[in-house]
């Protein structure tokens, strides 16, 4: 898997150079421009525009600028007319030392889209150095044995003018022995020979002396002088002589200092001092002499300073050999110093732009330049990044790159990429240079306020005080700054009926909902709304949710006695025979309650009565029924009063009054008087007047009971979202009857006036149930009274 993965990448190096190679050899428009050195800063170079075929308004709105392999801004380009104009001074000699001709490269950047333009500024030379020469006096011991039209060495001057204002001639006082002539060494430099014209004579002038003068080519000439003294020396007929005329040496650049780079040697057939030789350098640069040391008694040349292939490659050195007379012999020694990988790659930004914006697709990041000042594979060089983002690296001409995106970025996924640039010479070893970059995503709306739940459930308790706080909702945007800031609002309800805005309010920044007004759970039970979420974007983004808001039931109603009326009108007296069976059905309280739940269960129990070992009150019917058998010492009148409660917390309560009348028999509806016995007729006519009577106020009972229900069906039907008001037939509805069976009523009760007849006197029941009933015979006549039914109401709850 890592040999595959080393392969893959060197493919991908591979043909990245290729392209790189095809694109250089594309070629691009160049700008050839010629400016003289020492001209002032701002001074006129050219006009861009019209060199390069280009508007004036196009290097404006593209933002062109100029750019230098070395960073140097020498140029600047007015954009507004397309002129190049010298920002510095330039110095040809410190710019491009002896090399002619002196170029300059410079890169014209242009944006949208991003474009090269190569500039080549050639610097010319002016004559503003004269001839130096190193030594100012110069000493030449020539034995006078020398014959005539021999030459001998002298030193040459130097001048940091090239071409034609370089060092042109040399002239030495005039003089009968000697004459200057001037020769060029293997590197093309000029050098004068002194010449002897006529032959020396030790006896006759030991020493001589002179001017050296050298001339440069330049208008005016400028010169530099030397004192050459001549000493004649006795006969030294043998000049020394190397083994080899010419020494080529190969060194690393990162040869340790000290170590010997060549050892030269030469022989003299002369003997004595005359053959005592001595090495020197001859004619050799300041930097000759700063980098090389050569042993003047072994010849052995070494390394004094560092060596840098990309500075100087190679040296050319004279080696001069001195015998103890004088006599001279030279070679030439070649130092070529062989390049190493010790530069590692670099890398230079032109322009960085951050943060993206996401959603943005092939953007450009970054432009760079990358250069390795070594040479052959230790220069080439390889660029890439991490192949796990979504950025891309595009490769322009002279070693320029872009960085772009290769995708839509997104903001919300990753807000933040930390890219290494890396770039690799294909060097032994191999040099690397990294360079951190990052990038930030800006975002934009792109998302959508999201709610915790697509819908809330909201409990509030009935009687709740204004403006009380009932929940809250959330949305979260995905986005950031004013993009993810989320306000919240109450839209629009679907039930046109439903008055929204008088009940409950938000609040726009956190979404915290209120209950403008009490609720009344007997109006209204729930009702539900959409709430809207939008973010401050542009353009804004929003979302909605549902909301359930359920009123809960609250103890606030009292139980209400639907029989007997508690309306302040005449008490209704219910007739119990004094024969009646323990658990006879006296009658029945009949409550309901406008709360709901645990709040509308009813019980009944016995509050007061006249005696209350008589009768009994089921606790969860209201039913009043005897608790024992009645006796002749039994009171005739019996007042009871019933309690009616509700099961809430705290519970509320109603009593209800009821009068109780004990009779002999339903013939004698009330306790006769002992004066009213002979009185029969009377006694008749009575009866008819209280069965008339009780008839009347028994539709006036069922009369009231039914248009109670109605009016309460009419309020449940208008506290109802669409509903109507209507009077039930037959029957009570069922939602009067208590669903947990525990309520008022659990069944439906029926209740019968029967009014019977016989000899000597009338019968009279009241409220009696449709139960079969078998009343006993009469002991008297033997036979079963005969009895009339009527039906009276239905009451259920």
């Amino acid at each position: 898997m890592e040999n595959g993965g080393a392969g893959t990448l060197q493919i991908r190096q591979v043909l990245l150079f290729f392209v790189l190679l095809g694109m250089s050899q594309a070629g691009s428009e160049t700008g050839n421009f010629l400016v003289m050195e020492e001209l002032q800063s701002g001074s006129f170079v050219g006009n861009l525009a019209k060199t390069l075929g280009l508007e004036v308004s196009e290097l404006s709105s593209r933002g062109a600028r100029v750019v230098s392999n070395d960073n140097k801004e020498c140029l600047q380009l007015d954009t507004n007319t397309g002129d190049l104009l010298l920002s510095e001074t330039l110095d040809r000699e410190e710019l491009c030392g002896s090399n002619e001709p002196c170029v300059l490269y410079f890169q014209v950047l242009m944006k949208n889209p991003t474009q090269f333009l190569q500039i080549e500024l050639q610097v010319r030379d002016i004559n503003d150095h004269s001839p130096v020469f190193l030594e100012k006096e110069m000493l030449l011991e020539i034995p006078e044995n020398s014959p005539v039209g021999a030459v001998f060495l002298l030193e040459s001057a130097k001048d940091l003018d090239v071409g034609i204002n370089a060092v042109k001639s040399y002239t030495i006082n005039p003089n009968s022995h000697f004459h200057v002539k001037i020769r060029v060494n293997p590197d093309n430099r000029k050098y004068p020979e002194l010449v002897l014209d006529k032959e020396l004579d030790y006896e006759e002038r030991p020493e001589l002396s002179f001017i050296l003068t050298a001339l440069d080519g330049g208008s005016p000439p400028r010169s530099g002088t030397a004192l050459v003294r001549v000493v004649v020396v006795d006969i030294n007929d043998n000049s020394p002589e190397f083994e080899q005329a010419f020494y080529e040496v190969k060194i690393l650049e990162n040869s340790i200092l000290g170590s010997l780079v060549v050892t030269v040697s030469a022989w003299d057939l002369d003997s004595g001092t005359n053959s005592e030789l001595s090495y020197t350098f001859s004619h050799a640069s300041e930097d000759i002499r700063k980098t090389f040391e050569i042993n003047q008694k072994s010849g052995d040349i070494t390394l004094t300073a560092p060596l840098d292939f990309e500075a100087i490659e190679s040296y050319s050195i004279i080696i001069q050999a001195t015998d103890g007379g004088g006599l001279f012999g030279k070679s030439t020694v070649r130092i070529q110093v062989m390049d190493v990988n010790d530069n590692a790659p670099e890398i230079t930004v032109s322009s960085i732009t951050t943060p993206i914006p996401e959603n943005t697709p092939e953007t450009v990041v970054m432009v760079f330049r990358i250069r390795d000042r070594d040479s052959g594979d230790n220069g080439k060089m390889v660029c890439f990044i991490p192949e796990d983002i979504p950025f891309v690296l595009k490769s322009s001409l002279n070693n320029y790159y872009t960085l772009e995106t290769e995708s839509p970025l997104d903001r919300e996924s990753r807000a933040e990429y930390n890219i290494t640039i890396t770039v690799t010479d294909l060097g032994t070893p191999r040099l690397k240079t990294e360079h951190n970059v990052t990038v930030l995503v800006s975002d934009i709306n792109d998302n959508a306020p999201a709610f915790t739940q697509t819908s809330y459930t909201l409990f509030v308790r009935e009687n709740n005080s204004p403006a009380l706080h009932i929940g809250s909702i959330s949305a979260t945007d995905r986005d950031s700054g004013t993009n993810a800031q989320v306000t919240y609002s109450l839209l629009p309800p679907q039930d046109p009926h439903l008055p929204l805005a008088s009940l409950v309010s938000i609040n726009a920044d956190n979404g915290h909902l209120f209950a403008l007004r009490s609720l009344d759970y007997e109006v209204l039970q729930a009702f539900e709304f959409h709430v809207g979420a939008t973010d401050r974007g542009s353009p804004a983004l929003s979302s909605e949710a549902l909301v359930r808001v359920r009123v809960l039931d609250a103890n606030d109603n009292s139980p209400f006695v639907l029989y007997p009326l508690q309306n302040g009108s005449a008490p209704c007296t219910e007739l119990v025979p004094r024969g009646a069976e323990p658990g006879y059905l006296v009658t029945k309280v009949v409550a309901v309650d406008g709360d709901s739940g645990q709040n509308a269960w009813l019980s009944y129990q016995l509050l007061k009565a006249t005696e209350p070992a008589l009768f009994g009150v089921w606790a969860h019917n209201g039913e009043v029924r005897t608790a024992r058998l009645l006796s002749e010492r039994d009171a005739a009148k019996h007042r009871l009063v019933v309690l009616v409660k509700d099961n809430g917390e705290p519970p509320r309560s109603a009593t209800a009054t009821l009068h109780v009348l004990l009779v002999d028999g339903f013939s004698q509806p009330y306790l006769p008087l002992p004066e009213a016995a002979p009185a029969q007729a009377q006694a008749d006519s009575l009866t008819v007047y209280l069965v008339v009577a009780l008839a009347s106020v028994s539709s006036l009972f069922l009369f009231l009971v039914l248009l109670f229900v109605a009016v309460r069906l009419c309020r449940r039907s208008r506290a109802a979202p669409v509903g109507r008001c209507s009077v039930p037939e037959g029957p009570f509805p069922g939602h009067l009857v208590d669903v947990s069976g525990t309520g008022t009523l659990s069944q439906s009760y029926q209740y019968e006036v029967c009014l019977t007849g016989g000899s000597g006197s009338n019968d009279f029941k009241f409220l009696k149930p449709i139960i079969p009933n078998f009343l006993p015979q009469s002991t008297e006549t033997g036979s079963q009274s005969p009895r009339l039914e009527c039906s009276g109401a239905i009451i259920a709850h």
